[in-house]
């Protein structure tokens, strides 16, 4: 058994590219409109990839694939992992979604990442009665860093630092996180965006903050090790999981985050693995920061908190197995399809 993944590249190999047990499928990219990728070509090898499959996974939204789903339904069922509204394209928005409610109508399962976007998203209350929840997962072991990486990093940013980690979307909220540490006078280091970028946002008083760019995942593994808290101040409904959430609760260390309705409340616990407080609310991102640097032994449990709720709920390992048995559930309700080479 192994799986096909099809995706979109400017410049797709003509052959699939084995990874592990995967091959990895690329169709001609012609046109990126509103954040989605179009293709005339993917239509085509969906359909003779479709043909020899058991199980189609789809990931929402990407509105090609609605298309490709209308134009060439699978014969085998059909799973929907739903990570996300479609929060910033409301004038478009009115227009697909006759062909969103015909996608998701059709599809066998919707799997939500989390009961908080589940229970908030207007469009998966619709189908609640077919959606399953599993949250996303990374790899339960945390990548190593040397020690001479963990000193580089020392001398160069300190330690007991808040962290940052994330590009500079519009969703991520930095403005307000920036402010927090000019309120607050704690140090904070964000890393995932330079200096440049920040500033592009308008943010220009960076008097607690160090910009520390792009770094590799053992960079980031040794700054998690080094920081006090994690702060993840995204303010609106795009966020809609929060890896990096996973990735500090997986390094053990407690967490800040805001209440929008989504998953980023799910990995972070109000009380238990860290603090929630309102979006868009510098006050009280400092007030929480001020919080969590006063109270020591209380962000240390915290932390065993964070870290014991990673293993339990958040592993790539869990996600895998949850998988494996909605695929399980839906093949026994159906036949497998005898034509795919085994």
């Amino acid at each position: 058994m192994h799986s096909d993944v099809l995706s979109l590249s400017p410049h797709p190999s003509s052959a699939p590219l084995p990874i592990a047990h995967h091959f990895a499928h690329q169709a001609k990219l012609d046109l990126y409109v509103a954040s989605t990728g179009l293709s005339l070509s993917v239509v085509e090898k969906f359909e003779q990839l479709s043909s020899k499959a058991d199980i189609v996974n789809f990931h929402f939204p990407w509105p090609m694939m609605d298309v490709v789903h209308l134009l060439k339904p699978p014969k085998c069922p059909t799973v929907v992992t739903y990570h996300s509204d479609i929060v910033r394209q409301e004038r478009l928005l009115a227009l697909y979604r006759p062909l969103m409610h015909r996608f998701l109508d059709r599809v066998d399962c919707i799997v939500a990442t989390s009961p908080n976007y589940l229970e908030s998203s207007p469009v998966l209350q619709r189908y609640r009665g077919k959606t399953s929840m599993i949250p996303l997962g990374i790899d339960g072991v945390r990548p190593a860093f040397s020690s001479a990486t963990l000193s580089r990093w020392r001398e160069r940013v300190g330690e007991g630092f808040f962290l940052f980690v994330g590009a500079p979307r519009y969703y991520k909220g930095l403005e307000f996180l920036i402010e927090a540490a000019r309120l607050s006078g704690l140090p904070l280091v964000i890393a995932g965006a330079g200096r440049e970028e920040v500033e592009n946002l308008g943010h220009n008083d960076l008097t607690n903050a160090k910009i520390v760019g792009k770094v590799s995942d053992e960079d980031k593994e040794a700054l998690l090790e080094l920081s006090k808290a994690f702060v993840f101040p995204s303010h609106l409904r795009s966020e809609a999981f929060g890896v990096a959430l996973v990735e500090a609760a997986r390094a053990g260390r407690p967490m800040i985050s805001c209440e929008i309705g989504t998953g980023t409340s799910f990995v972070n616990t109000d009380g238990v693995t860290g603090i929630v407080v309102p979006p868009a609310n510098a006050a009280a991102l400092a007030s929480a920061m001020t919080y969590v640097s006063q109270n020591v032994e209380i962000a240390q449990r915290m932390g065993h908190h964070a870290a014991d709720s990673f293993k339990s709920n958040f592993t790539s390992e869990t996600m895998a197995r949850s998988y494996y048995h909605l695929y399980e559930t839906l093949l026994s309700k159906r036949p497998l399809n005898t034509t795919q080479d085994r």
